[in-house]
């Protein structure tokens, strides 16, 4: 790898170290199989370095700065690594470390859910956009479920009009495949505590629910802790107003920027965001 100057997103020699495994594994899967043709020309860290450029400035992906390897191919990597789960691989392997790290059993026992809509760009499909009656935005909704540090441990992002109801159930249904030791988050008792949950005055006079499902799952005592994740992602400035053409890439945007939050959990080390500049 030729040598430039280091920017601000890169990743540490020791943040690398998490995350260079995985990648490796997948290209040498690849490679084994004959997918991919050629011989590999970029380092998979510069592609890494690239993705995490873009994820923390919102740039366009035609204006990487030229000493990054060609955004097509970045682009392609991104698109490949989201086709292929890669970025939910290596959230779930650095939460396990991050909850070690803090003390925790490596699998979580309970979690918490939240939705946020947000404004799409002329990027986004029509046919993926809705409208949030509540909030009064046309785009989509982002709908995450954490453990209790904060941590991500699923994502689903639809058309803003979908329900809360209908996204947390898929998201546990996610977060069970992904986590298993969460099983005693189920479909089930979402949608039970749905039943019961208790309807605010003002909510009953305009005849609107309560309000997300995060509400039925850990109560709205534990409400911050999935709040403050979602603030820790608008962070990265390409998560300020979704910007992608496909909700997937859309759900890679933001693991990415949690696995970017998990290797600096790990390694106890501090990477300046766009507020910083």
């Amino acid at each position: 790898m030729a040598e430039r100057p280091a920017y601000p997103s890169d990743l540490s020699d020791a943040r690398w170290a998490l995350i260079a495994p995985r990648l490796d594994a997948w290209r040498q899967a690849r490679t084994d199989a004959g997918v991919g043709g050629r011989k590999p020309t970029y380092d998979l860290r510069e592609i890494f370095n690239a993705i995490l450029y873009v994820n923390h400035t919102g740039i366009a992906w035609r204006y990487l700065p030229h000493d990054f390897p060609p955004w097509q191919t970045v682009y392609g990597y991104f698109t490949a690594w989201t086709g292929d789960g890669i970025f939910t691989q290596i959230n779930y392997e650095l939460t396990g470390l991050a909850r070690a790290k803090a003390g925790r059993a490596a699998q979580q026992s309970a979690g918490v859910i939240d939705t946020q809509s947000v404004k799409t760009s002329t990027n986004a499909p029509l046919a993926s956009q809705g409208i949030d009656a509540g909030k009064k935005i046309v785009g989509r909704k982002r709908g995450i479920v954490t453990d209790t540090l904060g941590l991500l441990l699923a994502v689903i992002v639809t058309a803003a009009s979908a329900s809360d109801n209908t996204i947390g159930i898929d998201l546990l249904d996610q977060a069970k495949a992904t986590h298993p030791a969460g099983q005693d988050l189920g479909r089930r008792r979402l949608q039970e505590q749905g039943h019961r949950t208790r309807r605010h005055p003002r909510h009953r006079r305009r005849g609107r629910h309560q309000g997300p499902a995060h509400q039925r799952v850990l109560g709205v005592k534990r409400l911050w802790v999935v709040e403050r994740t979602l603030g820790w992602i608008m962070l990265h400035r390409r998560l300020a107003r979704d910007y992608e053409a496909l909700p997937d890439n859309s759900a890679s945007m933001i693991r990415i920027a949690m696995i970017d939050n998990l290797t600096k959990r790990v390694t106890d080390e501090t990477t300046p965001t766009w507020r910083d500049i």
